[in-house]
């Protein structure tokens, strides 16, 4: 290896950790702003319920596509919301394909039967996917204000009425809740993703609303002000995360949203590693291409301050800290051995080993946000400590596959919007493999996911002839999640 090379790697290795070490403080302010929020006795004007004129007409919005598996708990769950019937109207955007078509209208015309005002809207096609779903619905939506609802969420029968009261204030564009999980514990797969969700719900969402940096609406469980997303310039489906884009455009243009941490709306996390590798690559996906949409209309705007644009920036920069851990990852076996030919590195090593910090602070906030919704005490510290090493091995393993969704939005790949497979699952007992929207095809990436999980077998063992132990435990991590990815692809199929 020459020292033009050793360089070059050492710089890139450089600059991926500075980037998650920065990652990281945001992540620690946010946790500083979250405990800090917690204390303070929060007073907002609502809406008097008890007052009819005070009523806002709402409309609900339920995008679908092939949803065979969760419609009927769908609409049964929706046709118990509480809400006077006068001002209340429910969209079904259905944009199936299959079967389930019938089955949804025949369900929509009793809920009608019952004096429910509620829609089956039909397309033509799938123009805009859900983005354009939501936007034909829009136009001729009834409601002030817009509620929307995938199609495996379960809101309570009291959701608009916690929900729709903050609207009183004219300058709230979105009130979002916080997502629950009703298939938690049916497996390591739902556990870890319910464990990323949460931090994502409580330290994020709260940590940033807090200070009044920016937020994004979460695609679901969530209410818009209709004449904000008509000022913010409507749904447009140039992303994969259509979502978080007119959660930016509007919060550009001075509306603010509000975050329930305290109204759950409980749903259903994907139980096969097919459906969570679909899920995760249209959030990593559509992240980037949102970064490379968004970010210097946020770094340009006169109207916001410094740190909610650095908040901003390091927002949209979410999904692209995959990218550097998988450079901070490969890279890593590269420097051992560029530690030992060229004993004048040395001092960099001793710099870089201070990026350890990252992983400890990630540890500390990850806590908060888990005692907040698990409880603190000794057992669940024990059990907090498991599942964090757990979650941040699978997540590893993920780095690859995650990666390759960041780089096809930063370059300008476009792909269709992939739903996530729903299953109605909640116990061990029930059974996924007669799933019919399931993919059978194996993913193109496992090959990789192999060769990379012994490639970190290969980092283990390199460091015994190089007496270097001081990457051993990142290096186990990313074989047991590489591992993680690629065994579960192969056996978790239809």
């Amino acid at each position: 290896m020459g020292l033009t090379l050793a360089y070059f790697i050492i710089a890139i290795y450089s600059i991926a950790l500075l980037l998650i070490f920065f990652y990281s403080l945001a992540q620690l302010n946010l946790l500083v702003n979250y405990l800090g929020y917690k204390k303070r006795n929060q007073v907002a004007p609502k809406f008097n319920l008890l007052d009819p004129k005070e009523i806002p007409f709402v409309t609900i919005q339920l995008p679908i596509y092939n949803e065979e598996y969760v419609m009927e708990r769908l609409l049964e769950n929706i046709s118990k919301i509480e809400y006077p019937h006068s001002k209340l109207e429910i969209q079904v955007l259905d944009d199936s394909t299959d079967d389930s078509v019938k089955e949804t209208a025949e369900r929509i015309k009793i809920l009608q039967q019952s004096g429910l005002d509620i829609q089956h809207i039909r397309r033509e096609n799938r123009q805009g996917f859900k983005a354009g779903a939501l936007k034909e619905g829009l136009n001729i939506a009834k409601g002030d204000f817009i509620a929307i609802f995938d199609a495996d969420f379960l809101p309570s029968s009291d959701w608009l009425k916690k929900t729709v009261v903050y609207f009183k204030d004219k300058e709230i564009g979105v009130v979002q809740t916080r997502w629950g999980h009703i298939n938690r514990d049916y497996s390591t797969l739902t556990r870890i993703q319910a464990f990323a969700l949460d931090a994502h719900f409580t330290l994020e969402q709260v940590g940033r609303n807090a200070k009044g940096h920016f937020i994004n609406f979460n695609g679901t469980a969530g209410i818009w002000r209709k004449d904000c997303i008509l000022d913010a310039g409507n749904w447009e489906g140039d992303t994969l995360t259509e979502d978080l884009d007119l959660s930016y455009r509007a919060q550009l243009k001075n509306w603010k949203f509000k975050y329930l941490e305290d109204v759950e709306t409980p749903a259903e996390l994907p139980v096969v590693i097919s459906a969570a590798r679909s899920q995760q690559f249209r959030w990593n996906k559509g992240g980037a291409e949102n970064f490379k949409k968004t970010v210097w209309n946020v770094i340009t705007a006169k109207n916001i301050p410094f740190k909610t644009k650095f908040h901003g920036v390091m927002h949209l920069l979410n999904s692209s800290m995959f990218l550097c851990v998988f450079i901070v990852a490969l890279l890593s076996i590269p420097t051992m051995y560029i530690k030992a030919l060229f004993p004048q590195f040395d001092w960099v090593f001793v710099v870089l080993s201070f990026f350890v910090s990252s992983t400890v602070i990630l540890f500390v906030c990850y806590w908060f946000t888990y005692k907040n919704i698990q409880g603190s005490g000794f057992d669940n510290f024990v059990d907090y400590i498991k599942l964090f090493f757990t979650f941040f091995s699978v997540a590893l393993g993920f780095s690859l596959h995650n990666s390759i969704a960041v780089l096809e939005g930063h370059m300008g790949k476009r792909s269709e919007f992939v739903r996530t497979p729903k299953f109605n699952l909640k116990n061990l007992t029930d059974t996924w493999k007669d799933n019919k929207y399931l993919t059978k095809k194996l993913s193109p990436n496992m090959i990789l996911e192999f060769a990379l999980m012994v490639y970190f077998l290969f980092g283990m063992y390199s460091a015994i002839p190089l007496n270097n132990f001081g990457l051993f435990p990142f290096h186990f991590m990313l074989f047991l999640g590489f591992g993680f990815v690629f065994t579960k692809s192969l056996t978790a199929r239809a």
